[in-house]
């Protein structure tokens, strides 16, 4: 953990130092200015450390404004650091081209102007990104499959991801979201990982609203990196209270449905997603719940419907393009042969910045049908 707070400390200092050098035409000539913008930085990039050994030492109220204060600023600087970066990549080509076309050096994007460009896109992206990430939708997704349980016409299934309650996501978030979930009246309602950001115990008023949910089928989730970074016992304690079934690499049945749920890479040494699978029997409707949308290929067809979270879909754009790396199919419904199924939420809640850019928040409706034409 030493070695990842450290590793994060220097490239989020690297990445305060670009955006000094594209805002230096903005910069003020004064040197107690300059220094008083350049102790704001230092304080802003230890930032999410003192919000965590704040935490760890129950300061709760001061944990909670560093958090909104540091994090915010995080959203801000990380689309500051795109746009830079974009206008360095710009310049770079230009004074490339421009060895061979001279006219191209005019096309640089230096000066004033660009600065004052970059400041306001940043202002007005990342004012929206606030916005939007309080803006909780509701995506439906239908869906026909080789079997269902017998007399069952349709399963309403509501998956709530990656909510990451904590110091800042809290009671108003968790109301909407228990608000909506009323409101769709699923059969049965999953939490596929990172319910938790919190590594504390001042969770016990988020219990509450959890316990007046009651499916008929019941309430299952899985653990995610998060509940980890949160404290085992802590994230199991949680979710216990608020009325879950923690599935620890197991699969129970349900109504006819099998329910199987593998725990996070980050929990531990743990058997192959095939092994869990097996537990069920073949030719039914089977539910598996991963935090990572990861698909292990000898599983296809194992399975009806993989659901998971994690990616957040970047939450910020344009990290989107580098989580898509490591997460190829991290938003929506993906067909993977073999009657099998991948649906990746793009989470309900954010960690770190709270606000989301083109990845808006979600809770997802899966209406399960009998495919009768197979």
């Amino acid at each position: 953990m030493t070695l990842f707070a450290l590793s994060f400390l220097l490239v989020y200092a690297l990445m305060h130092l670009l955006v000094w050098q594209g805002m230096r035409p903005l910069m003020p000539t004064e040197r107690r200015r300059r220094v008083t913008l350049a102790v704001w930085g230092v304080l802003m990039i230890l930032a999410p450390v003192v919000t965590r050994l704040l935490e760890r030492s129950d300061c709760d109220s001061a944990a909670r404004a560093t958090a909104w204060i540091g994090y915010l600023w995080m959203g801000f600087l990380w689309l500051a650091f795109a746009l830079c970066t974009a206008q360095g990549l710009w310049n770079g080509a230009v004074r490339l081209g421009g060895r061979c076309w001279p006219t191209l050096r005019n096309w640089q994007l230096v000066g004033r102007r660009p600065a004052l460009l970059v400041v306001a896109i940043v202002a007005i992206a990342g004012s929206w990104a606030f916005y939007e990430a309080r803006q909780v939708r509701v995506e439906t997704v239908p869906l026909s499959v080789a079997v269902l349980p017998a007399g069952m016409q349709q399963l309403r299934i509501v998956q709530v991801s990656d909510l990451h309650l904590g110091l800042i996501n809290r009671e108003w978030l968790l109301g909407e979201v228990v608000k909506h979930i009323r409101q769709l009246q699923p059969d049965l309602l999953v939490v596929t990982g990172d319910l938790l950001d919190a590594q504390r115990n001042h969770l016990e008023m988020l219990v509450t609203p959890w316990q007046q949910l009651t499916p008929p089928l019941g309430k299952f989730a899985v653990i995610g990196n998060h509940e980890v970074y949160a404290g085992r016992s802590n994230a199991l304690e949680y979710l216990q209270n608020a009325g879950f079934r923690v599935l620890l690499n197991e699969l129970v049945t349900v109504a006819g449905i099998q329910v199987a749920g593998v725990t996070d890479p980050a929990w531990g040494a743990r058997p192959g997603d095939s092994a869990t699978l097996s537990l069920g029997a073949p030719g039914r409707l089977t539910l598996l719940l991963k935090h990572r949308p990861w698909v292990e290929p000898s599983t296809v067809g194992q399975f009806t419907l993989q659901l998971s979270g994690h990616a957040h879909r970047g939450q910020l754009f344009p990290f989107n393009i580098l989580t898509g790396l490591a997460y190829p199919m991290q938003d929506g419904l993906y067909p993977l042969g073999g009657s099998s199924w991948l649906y990746t939420s793009r989470g309900t809640g954010t960690w770190g910045p709270p606000m989301r850019l083109f990845a808006p928040p979600e809770l997802t409706l899966i209406e399960l049908t009998a495919d009768h034409t197979r």
